[in-house]
């Protein structure tokens, strides 16, 4: 291994989680306020995540083995926030109010402006 392969594999690395969280950032941002350009965000952070798993795959020279563990990894990163989202969305009642007087998270993504 060479030392430009170390110094590729660590930035793809660390762009692999900056991407992932963006991913997830832009992704709930887009799902809470219906915002398109969230949601087009959020896919572009993804296909980041996506290209810097590629060049660490391609840095660290990953096989076999290894390149199913990235494939699932990728595949994690892509469903985890829409199973998050879903499960937040599916737990909170849209007709249940907080013990404290404050609103579910349903009632802020079915506001009304009445």
């Amino acid at each position: 291994m060479e030392l430009r392969d170390i110094f590729v594999s660590t930035m793809a690395g660390a762009a692999v989680v900056l991407m992932g969280a963006f991913y997830a950032l832009f992704y709930a941002l887009g799902k809470l306020n219906q915002h398109r350009l969230s949601l087009l965000a959020s896919s572009a952070s993804y296909l980041g995540l996506a290209f810097a798993t590629f060049m660490l795959i391609d840095a660290l020279q990953l096989r076999g083995f290894w390149l199913l563990v990235t494939a699932v990894m990728l595949v994690g990163y892509l469903l985890a926030p829409m199973a998050i989202w879903r499960l937040c969305v599916d737990i909170h009642d849209s007709n249940a109010q907080h013990p404290k007087g404050r609103k579910t998270l349903r009632s802020l993504i079915t506001r009304t402006d009445s």
